[in-house]
């Protein structure tokens, strides 16, 4: 695959990885981030090792690898996953499609899946939002990740969204590799999982033959991961909230400040639903469609996996049953269990500015718990 077309957007080389990870070694942070990553190595051990690196495998061996698997040690209290065999079944390169709750936790944990079971790790879309640091962005662009433009006008967006779709077309048809994107751009901030149209018209941008062809041969696999815990969960309802009456505006290092916080949180259980390829058959019945229609065809065939493989907690249950005052799911939680989802519930109030409407933000907060039963209670009833 000749990557001259893509140098501006897509993962580095190795040996552009390894003189950005030499670059990192140096930065301030470093020391800092090593011993919170690796308390029982030395303060240098991160900052040699990065010296060192001279291939993006070894590197997410090294560090990756054992990053990932700190968060899953020290802010989960179980982690699980199924439907791996369907990834295996396929025997090919493939675009995994999720839903998406946290900026770096989501396909974070579906790279330690894959490494724990000795198969290929899968290049990640990321958006430029990101970047804008250059530290993060020599991190992140050395652990496969492809750069996703936004902000641009709407001309440029129509060119970038062409060279990305390109992109990631002749990266998985090639057998280059695997892509992981998120089936919308931002992670939802009310709990429900619903894609994109306008990602789906991008994929088949960069299509040259007819429309069943163009999505079969990139071979969409839906991923539906869940939280017990919502990573972030007062700052997304806060954004929300601000969101009714005024544009909100990010500060400089908000998402950073995401990240952080998504990862040192407790999630409690975590659990990753990979869920079936889309079918020949089901993208031939969505080409029978008009234009748009057809979008919509595989936009819900996309959905329906990844609501039915979203896992439900008790915190979802109980979320549902107090914003629809009822008692529905009782059985599914202990008055004991109830009462401490409260208490958390109003512990993490206390996060945001005093001057937001409390009752307001507390709506949000337990929607975005109990939104995802409600989803589910929907696609049951549609299928009945």
């Amino acid at each position: 695959m000749d990557l001259k077309p893509f140098s501006d957007i897509a993962p580095y080389t190795d040996e552009e990885a390894a003189a950005a990870l030499s670059r990192i070694a140096n930065h301030p942070n470093v020391p800092w981030i090593s011993k919170f990553i690796f308390p029982n190595r030395k303060e240098t051990y991160l900052r040699d090792m990065l010296r060192e690196i001279k291939t993006v495998d070894e590197f997410q061996s090294k560090v990756m690898s054992e990053a990932i698997e700190w968060v899953i040690a020290n802010t989960v209290h179980n982690f699980s996953y199924d439907g791996l065999s369907k990834i295996q079944a396929l025997d090919s390169t493939f675009l995994a499609m999720s839903n998406h709750r946290d900026i770096i936790l989501d396909p974070a944990f579906t790279q330690i899946i894959l490494y724990r079971n000795k198969m290929p790790l899968t290049q990640i879309a990321v958006g430029d939002n990101l970047l804008k640091s250059k530290a993060v962005e020599l991190l992140i662009r050395s652990n496969r990740m492809i750069k996703v433009i936004r902000g641009i006008s709407a001309r440029e967006l129509y060119l970038s969204s062409k060279l990305l779709s390109e992109y990631i077309r002749e990266t998985i048809v090639s057998g280059t590799g695997s892509v992981w994107i998120a089936q919308r751009q931002g992670r939802t901030k009310d709990g429900l999982d619903v894609t994109e149209q306008g990602l789906l018209k991008m994929f088949d941008m960069s299509g040259g033959d007819d429309f069943v062809h163009n999505f079969m041969e990139l071979n969409i696999i839906p991923l539906s991961i869940s939280y017990e815990f919502e990573p972030c969960d007062i700052l997304k309802a806060r954004e929300k909230l601000i969101s009714r009456t005024q544009k909100y505006e990010k500060t400089e290092n908000e998402d950073l400040q995401s990240i952080i916080v998504g990862i040192k949180q407790w999630k409690g259980n975590v659990h990753l639903n990979i869920g079936d390829p889309l079918s020949e058959d089901e993208i031939r019945e969505a080409a029978q469609c008009d234009k748009n229609d057809r979008y919509q065809k595989i936009r819900h065939a996309v959905d329906r996996r990844i609501i039915g493989g979203y896992r439900l907690w008790k915190t979802n249950y109980m979320a549902y049953d107090i914003v629809e005052n009822t008692t529905r799911f009782a059985d599914r939680y202990s008055l004991a269990e109830l009462e401490a989802f409260k208490s958390y519930i109003a512990h993490q109030l206390e996060y945001a500015e005093p001057e937001l409407n409390r009752d307001d933000l507390r709506d949000i907060l337990l929607r975005i718990y109990s939104n995802p039963v409600a989803a589910k209670l929907d696609l049951a009833s549609r299928e009945a």
